[in-house]
């Protein structure tokens, strides 16, 4: 994975766009680079913005989201709308861009971030939802987010206080540095399993001593089965015993409710003997009156009936007289109504006629209206559409003062047309379209001319331009290879006298007596014979003959310098060739487009132009000038068709407008209303409707007349009829005669009545003598002891039955509890065995990883990947230092990390005796060592390390630096270091420099 450009805007205190491309200058020609400017100018800034644009999160703020951005006011720069982040990186499947943005909406609120992913080569979007593009990345990068700042950002802070760590804060420190804190989750999760598991095993447990507290002896259990078989026996005989005594007072019982059954049939038999007097006496005479006169029952209701219905028919009568007389009424009326609509005199004969005869002149009239105003608005049409380009409004209800204003734009667009006519000298406006064609196809050959001769003056500024850049290069490209030839040379003899320096001085070591080592003796650190960190002897010391170690060290630092120069002339040298290289090559390519461009114009555009002075700017205007007042003629020559069309439309306009008024009057005199088919029409249905009801009504009197006869004929023969017999049966007249006759239902009642009361004698006397039978065969049964007595005994009984019957139930319950006490115990031991089975595993893994704090297994699985990493470590390390090597501490040792140092015959020490310098060393070790392990399955080109450089002396910052550059030759990464040491400036050429101003506000600028 590498990274290839970053684009960013308004990110923390970068206001504005920016980019960095890794793919240019003058990153392609050295690959470390430094990324420089004081604290709070913005350097990690850029390290946030890689995170930013591929994962939505940063180290110093975790994820990022729209509530956390106003709640911390990171990211978006101050005072700005909207923020982008995007990153161009290779992967294995090619090349990617991720871009990550926000905006503000019109409120001032923020919008929700967008992310988005795309192909760099082919430009083409990714389908993805926002929250899945950090998911992408990952998958195409190969590393997740932690493994990504792990191995790509360093941040040497954690490292070096992880080296002075104590064991336990060792391992958290390097449980947070390694992402391996699932191990410690695995432990803790292997416990809790475990102890869920088994939470069921001791429940079961639990419960067996339960059930064995309840369980009784084998003695207990013996005596309660033959108490319960005694007590079974005893409630036996108790229950038969009481059988016979509820029989005995069962048979009373029966000969007392027999008794009293008696009684109350002999009273039912009291009370039917009086019921049936009173009914005598209520109901018995008319009943026989009704009786007398019932053979004529039926002619007397037909009697009754007549007389009604003859009543009701003189009433129909009346009512329909009424009606005679009101319908005459309306009739009058309707017809009145139709004289005063028509204006005619009316009869009931003609009244039709001359309502029909009405309508069709009055629609006559309307449909001529009507079609004199769809005349009148098709003419305003028909004008307005012949004006619509004119400034004119047509006046409808006054013609005459429209036609008198379209005469007055007629004269004006006239003169207009005239005097533009004069100005087209030269022009056939016989035909306007051509000319106007043949005007515009000029008019932009020329403008097009005129952007060709623009373009070919830039081709001439440009190769000016490249050939002077050229020039420029082409003294360097002399004088650099001398100059990399004279720093060859220099480091060649530096080396050989440093060789032999090296030399000089490990001879001196090794002839160097006791009072010698005294000179290197310093308080705090450890003597490297007995290991003292006081030395009392180190004092008075012997003079000390530093001239070979000044030696050394001059000819170092000047071996140093010309290596950097001689870096620094190969990477201008291979500069100055591809820039050469890649001018003649544009130089080249300008020159034939100038060639090519200066013969296609002399072709396309020679005819235009006359001279070479030819000023392309004053020929387009007056070529325009012409086609605008082309354009003027045609529409003053369209107006002037317009009004000439117009004019006699105006004329007919005002002739169909007299005669609509002239309908209309003479409509209004013969009728006023708005609808005729709607009034002539109602007339009509209203006379007809008139002239049915008269002759229904006709009809129906009539016919009741008739009716009426019938009923009183029919009335009269039945009298005759019915007055001899109801005088025999000894009544007055027909009418008493009625009224003695009775209901038929409550005849018919009265009489079941009277039938009921004597059934209800007969069967109570039949009841009583039955009753009277059986009672005396019960006493014969009965026996001599009394009720009481017999009572007294059953409760007696029954007490005991109760209590013997709760003792069995006791002791049953307290057998049966014991037998199932013992089944379940044998259940709940087979259930503990079979899950003892099913938990082994948890069991197994919790003795061997297992605990509550996940300590076990996190201690373990870090002293592993602790053993992995100072591995890689003292591997990076071997770059940096000869002289240490990182180590676990031994058992008497501080549970600090210890350095080996070889230089002192592999003495161990603590991290914590190592200066600042030595510090950084170990940390940038474990860093790279992290980064190694992070990217053991992916290649990382891109390595971004965060500050540390300022505890360096400066000899040791340049061996970092020369094994930063190393690495960088061998692996062919691109290496970033952020810091703000002045000294950087000086070694490393190529540089992101970063400055604040006064605003709070910083600015950016590459260097190289």
């Amino acid at each position: 994975m590498k990274i290839l450009r970053i684009e960013f805007k308004n990110i923390n205190s970068l206001k504005g766009e920016h980019e960095i491309d890794f793919t240019g200058l003058p990153f392609t020609g050295s690959s470390l680079f430094a990324i420089t400017g004081p604290t709070g100018s913005g350097k990690s800034t850029i390290l946030d913005v890689i995170s930013l644009a591929l994962f939505n999160n940063i180290p110093r703020m975790g994820k990022v989201s729209t509530s956390e951005i106003n709640k911390t006011g990171a990211i978006l720069t101050r005072n700005q709308q909207e923020a982008m982040a995007a990153v161009t990186y290779q992967g294995k499947a090619g090349k990617y861009r991720s871009q990550w943005s926000i905006s503000t909406a019109r409120t001032g609120n923020l919008r929700d971030y967008e992310m988005e992913l795309s192909n760099a080569e082919t430009g083409k979007l990714i389908d993805l939802k926002k929250s899945e593009v950090p998911g992408k990345n990952e998958e195409l990068i190969g590393l997740n987010y932690n493994q990504f700042i792990k191995s790509v950002l360093l941040a040497q802070g954690e490292f070096a206080q992880f080296l002075k760590a104590k064991k336990e804060e060792r391992g958290e420190l390097l449980e947070k540095i390694t992402g391996t804190g699932i191990y410690r989750q695995l432990g803790i999760k292997a416990f809790l399993k475990y102890r869920e598991e088994n939470r069921e095993i001791q429940a079961q447990q639990n419960r067996i001593e339960a059930i064995k507290e309840d369980l009784l002896s084998e003695e207990e259990y013996a005596k309660k089965t033959r108490e319960l078989k005694a007590k079974d026996e005893l409630e036996q005989e108790l229950k038969k015993k009481i059988e016979n005594l509820n029989k005995n007072l069962e048979l009373k019982q029966k000969i007392l409710l027999q008794e009293k059954e008696i009684k109350n049939r002999e009273n039912e038999n009291s009370q039917a003997e009086d019921k049936l007097k009173t009914f005598e006496q209520e109901h018995g005479l008319p009943l026989k009156e009704h009786e007398k006169i019932e053979e004529c029952a039926e002619e007397l209701r037909s009697w009754t009936l007549l007389r009604k219905e003859l009543t009701d028919l003189e009433l129909e009568l009346k009512s329909i007289q009424k009606n005679e007389q009101l319908n005459h009424q309306n009739r009058t009326n309707c017809l009145s109504e139709a004289e005063q609509l028509t204006g005619a005199e009316l009869k009931p004969e003609n009244i039709e006629e001359v309502l029909g005869a009405f309508y069709k002149k009055i629609s006559w009239l309307e449909e001529e209206r009507r079609a004199r105003l769809q005349e009148y608005r098709g003419l305003c049409n028909q004008v307005r559409s012949e004006t619509r380009e004119l400034q004119f409004k047509l006046e409808e209800e006054n013609p005459g003062k429209s036609r008198e204003e379209l005469l007055v734009l007629g004269r004006t667009s006239e003169e207009k047309k005239n005097k533009l006519q004069d100005s087209l000298t030269g022009i056939d406006l016989s035909h306007p379209t051509v000319e106007r064609q043949q005007i515009n196809e000029r008019l932009e050959q020329a403008r097009e001319a005129w952007r060709k001769e623009e373009e070919l003056k830039n081709f001439s500024t440009e190769i000016k331009k490249l050939q002077l850049e050229a020039e420029g290069i082409q003294p360097k490209l002399k004088i650099l290879p001398q100059e990399i030839q004279q720093a060859k040379d220099k480091c060649e003899l530096l080396g050989e006298r440093q060789e032999k320096l090296e030399l000089k001085k490990q001879n001196q070591l090794l002839q160097a007596k006791f009072e010698d080592q005294r000179h290197i003796l310093k308080d705090g650190k450890a003597c490297p014979l007995c290991g003292a960190l006081d030395h009392p002897y180190a004092e008075e010391l012997p003079k000390k003959d530093d001239t070979l170690e000044v030696e050394i060290k001059k000819t170092g630092q000047e071996l140093s310098g010309w290596s950097k120069k001689l870096s620094t002339f190969d990477a201008e040298l291979n500069h100055h060739k591809i820039r050469l290289e890649g001018l003649q090559r544009e130089l080249e390519a300008t020159q034939t487009k100038l060639a090519k461009g200066k013969k296609n114009f002399t072709e396309k555009y020679g005819h235009l132009q006359e001279e070479e002075s030819r000023d392309w700017e004053e020929l387009c205007n007056n070529w325009q000038k012409k086609l605008n007042d082309l354009e003027a003629w045609e529409k003053e020559q369209h107006r002037l068709r317009a009004i000439k069309t117009a004019l006699p439309l105006l004329e007919k306009l005002q002739k169909v407008l007299e005669e609509g008024k002239k309908i209309s009057r003479e409509r209004e005199s013969l009728y006023q209303g708005k609808d005729i088919s709607q009034d002539t029409g109602r007339l009509k249905t209203r006379w007809t409707s008139l002239q049915q009801e008269q002759k229904h009504i006709k009809e129906r009197l009539q016919e009741t007349e008739k009716r009426s006869a019938q009923k009183k004929a029919k009335l009269e023969a039945l009298e005759r009829k019915l007055f001899p017999e109801v005088k025999e049966k000894g009544f007055e007249d027909i009418s008493s005669a009625r009224q003695a006759l009775m209901p038929e239902a409550e005849c018919r009642a009265l009489r079941v009545q009277r039938e009921e009361i004597k059934k209800t004698i007969t069967a109570v006397a039949s009841s009583l003598k039955l009753l009277h039978s059986q009672l005396e065969k019960l006493k014969d049964e009965d026996i001599d002891e009394s009720r009481e007595s017999l009572e007294e005994k059953l409760s007696n009984l029954k007490q005991r039955l109760n209590e013997v019957a709760a003792e069995c139930r006791e002791l049953y319950s307290s057998i049966k509890n014991h037998e199932s006490n013992l089944e379940r115990l044998e259940e709940i031991k087979a259930l503990i065995v079979e899950k003892e089975k099913q938990i082994r595993r948890w069991r197994l893994l919790d003795e061997l990883i297992g605990d509550s704090k996940g300590k076990k297994f996190n201690d373990f699985a870090q002293d592993l990947s602790l053993s992995q990493l100072l591995h890689l470590a003292n591997h990076r390390l071997k770059d940096l230092s000869d002289r240490y090597r990182i180590d676990k501490p031994e058992e008497e040792e501080d549970d600090g990390l210890v350095a080996i140092d070889e230089h002192m015959g592999g003495q161990r020490r603590s991290v914590k005796t190592l200066s600042g310098g030595e510090t950084f060393i170990l940390s940038l070790s474990m860093a790279l060592a992290l980064s190694d392990l992070a990217s053991r399955n992916v290649e990382i080109n891109s390595l971004f390390i965060d500050e540390g450089f300022g505890t360096l002396d400066p000899e040791t910052l340049d061996q970092t630096l020369d094994t930063l550059e190393k690495l960088q030759a061998e692996s062919s990464k691109m290496i970033g270091i952020i810091s703000h040491v002045d000294s950087l400036k000086e070694r490393i050429a190529t540089q992101i420099q970063l400055q604040r101003n006064g605003q709070g506000y910083s600015s950016l600028e590459i260097k190289g």
